[in-house]
Parts: C-alpha cells; sequence; structure tokens
C-alpha cells in the first residue's frame, strides 16, 4: 500500500519540476531587472510636513509610489519563479501553521472571556449612573457577547469540512458571519436613536451623579477602555479576518467608551441633553462604521475580480509552467468569499497526446491551487483561441 502512493508522489513532483529541466530560454524572465540605488532612493518619502496632513501629492510622492509598485512586481514575479521551479512557495512549516492557529484560536477565546466580564462591569456602570448614553455603550457589549459567538461558529464551521454536504468548502461562511455581526450593531444604531430622540423631545427628571457615582462610572469605563485598547493592539496583529474584525470591533468599544463616558460627564455638569446626543453620535458612528464592514464583505460575496497586479502574477505563472503553452487565453480571479476562485484557458498543441496535455493542465492546477489566497483553480485545455470566449452568455 506504501509503494503505489510514494510513485504516485514522485510523479507529482516530476510532473511540477519538469518544465524547469533544460532549456529555459522560452520563459519570461525579469531576473535582470532590478532598481538601481538612485531609483531606490526616490522609494523612500521625504518628511513634507503640512503636505501629508492635507493629504496632498507632490512630484516625489508620485515617483516614490511609481517604483514601489514595481517593487512589488518584480517580488510577485520572483515568488511565481519560486513556484513553478520548486513546486511550492517558501513560507511557513507546517509546525508554524499550527502554532499560528493556536495563536488565532487564544486570541478569540481571550476577547470572547473579556467581552464578558466588560459586559458585566459595564451593566454596574449602567445601574449606577442611569446614562442613555453608557446604556448605549453597554448594549454594545451585549452585542460584542452575540457576534463573538458569530464569528466562533463561522471559524469552527469552516474547520469542519464535509465534502458530501459542502463540496467546494465553506470558506463564505467567514464573510456571511461578519455580515450577520453588522446587520445586528447596525440595528443598535437604530434603536439607539429612537430611544434618544424620545428622551430629547420629552420632560424627565434631571440627570444627576453623586460623587461615589461618578467615582465608580468612571473607574469602570477607564478600566474598560484600558482593556478594549490592549485587546485592540494585539487583534490587529493577526492577518485573519475574523480576528481583524475583532481587532475592529475592540476599537470601536475604545471609541464608544470614551464617548459615551465625557456625556455622561458633560450631561452631570453642563446640560442634561448632552447625555442623549452623546447616545445619538455613538449610533450614527455604529451605523456608518457597520456599513462599510457591510459593503466590504458584499464584494467578497458577490464574485468580485481580483486587482490587476495579482492577475499579472497569475498570467506569469501559467505562462512559465510549461514549453508547451502556446498561449494564454483567459486568466480570471474572482472573490469566493475571502479567497479567489480561479479561471485559465491555456493553449497547447492541436497534435499533443491526451495524456500529456492533461498532466500539463493537472500540474498548472495544483500550482495555481497551492498559492495562499486561492480556494480553487479550474484549468481549461485548448488547442486554438479565435473562438467565441467561454461561458460568453454569462458575461452578456
Amino acid at each position: 500500500m506504501v509503494e503505489p502512493v510514494e510513485l504516485r508522489c514522485e510523479e507529482q513532483l516530476s510532473l511540477l519540476s519538469d518544465s524547469s529541466n533544460g532549456d529555459r530560454s522560452w520563459r519570461l524572465n525579469f531576473d535582470g531587472f532590478q532598481l538601481s540605488s538612485e531609483h531606490a532612493e526616490k522609494q523612500v518619502k521625504p518628511p513634507r510636513g503640512l503636505h501629508d496632513c492635507y493629504g496632498v501629492l507632490g512630484q516625489e510622492d508620485n515617483i516614490a509610489e511609481y517604483y514601489q509598485q514595481q517593487v512589488e512586481v518584480l517580488e510577485g514575479f520572483t515568488e511565481m519563479d519560486a513556484l513553478a521551479e520548486r513546486g511550492f512557495i517558501p513560507g511557513m512549516s507546517k509546525e508554524e501553521r499550527d502554532k499560528l492557529a493556536r495563536s488565532e484560536t487564544f486570541a478569540i477565546r481571550v476577547s470572547n472571556a473579556a467581552n464578558m466580564v466588560l459586559f458585566v462591569a459595564k451593566v454596574y456602570a449602567s445601574i449606577r449612573s442611569g446614562s442613555l448614553a453608557i446604556i448605549a455603550s453597554t448594549l454594545d457589549s451585549l452585542l460584542d457577547l452575540l457576534s463573538g459567538f458569530i464569528l466562533w461558529f463561522t471559524a469552527f464551521s469552516m474547520q469542519t469540512p464535509n465534502p458530501y454536504q459542502y463540496p467546494i468548502g465553506k470558506k463564505r461562511m467567514q464573510p456571511l458571519g461578519i455580515l450577520v455581526f453588522a446587520s445586528v450593531m447596525a440595528t443598535l444604531g437604530l434603536q439607539i436613536i429612537l430611544e434618544s430622540t424620545r428622551t430629547l423631545i420629552s420632560s424627565e427628571n434631571a440627570f444627576n451623579l453623586t460623587k461615589e457615582q461618578e467615582r465608580w462610572v468612571v473607574g469602570i469605563m477607564l478600566s474598560v477602555t484600558l482593556v478594549k485598547f490592549l485587546l485592540m493592539i494585539y487583534c490587529r496583529s493577526f492577518t485573519n479576518e475574523i480576528i481583524k474584525a475583532y481587532a475592529q470591533d475592540h476599537f470601536f468599544d475604545v471609541i464608544t467608551n470614551i464617548i459615551g463616558l465625557i456625556a455622561a460627564l458633560l450631561a452631570n455638569y453642563v446640560d442634561d441633553w448632552m447625555d442623549p446626543v452623546g447616545a445619538i453620535i455613538l449610533a450614527l458612528y455604529t451605523i456608518r462604521t457597520w456599513s462599510m464592514t457591510v459593503l466590504e464583505n458584499v464584494n467578497s460575496l458577490v464574485g468580485r475580480s481580483a486587482a490587476p497586479e495579482y492577475l499579472q502574477k497569475l498570467t506569469y505563472l501559467c505562462w512559465n509552467h510549461h514549453k508547451a503553452v502556446r498561449h494564454i487565453d483567459t486568466v480570471r480571479a474572482y472573490t469566493f468569499g475571502s479567497h479567489y476562485f480561479v479561471e485559465v484557458d491555456i493553449v497547447l498543441p492541436s497534435d499533443m497526446p491526451l495524456q500529456e496535455a492533461h498532466d500539463i493542465g493537472e500540474s498548472l492546477q495544483e500550482k495555481l491551487e497551492l498559492l495562499p489566497e486561492i480556494e480553487r483553480a479550474f484549468v481549461h485545455l485548448d488547442y486554438e483561441y479565435s473562438h467565441k470566449p467561454e461561458h460568453a452568455q454569462a458575461h452578456s
């Protein structure tokens, strides 16, 4: 049972490295293209004082941005060369990936535990103060618990594949969970606006805090803000989209806690109307922040095309894959959840045996799916490129 598996692995490795043996003059090569020291210096932006504050781009900025883009293009081609020659991208080992996964799980658990403790503290602060702004911040913490469960559930679902019920995976669970979370946050914002407006137009009792109540409220809110700030810094060190959503939520809590505390203190020392106004400001900030999150994740669900620079990398990889590739008809990459689906049409000689053509196409598919951004790749083989594009009716 061991020998067939070993033979198969050896065949796959030979397919990945077959095209790199022998004559390599047919391949695209950018090894000789490097920035001179003069151009490299132009990548570093000089200090420009007030120009940066107002967002004004000068000639130096445009030049530096241009050369930075060229460097990134060359780095992308170098990465594709490594994949074409070695059959893998130099990166983290399995042990390093497992360690990163454990760190991400720890970050999620710490965030959820902190949200539970801080919610209890803010409930007490709301009871002691009666401030609408602090109540709005406390309701936000309640939603943190709900959102934590939603994001945890999506992460758990993605890590438990079921190839029979979900043959293409569950990568879209991630943006879907974020969309549900954002919708709940926007609903909270609307409810707070309605309640605060009702308080503004009604004649209720004056807002007043005793010295003891003020000390408790200030102490609790500052402590919660500090903990959230530290969690925000910690979660921003990860690249996982779910943990980045936690980081955004922690940052949002820092803002809402500060605004809620300031509004409560101003209502206590200046005028009562500042408390509901502070709550309305928090609600508008909630709606704006999570509306932007919704738009961002909708693009990942509807199949938005990858950036032109990424398509350039894929085209470069396809052309350097094998000497027999005569033309590249189509290269598409579009979002499928947090990853890409890729469609590639390559042209091979019309008299090439089916077995050889199949091996070239399959090894190219394997190379493409080794890229971390790609969920699945589809390679179509053709013998000419003057025909009508495939799936033309879908784009009409």
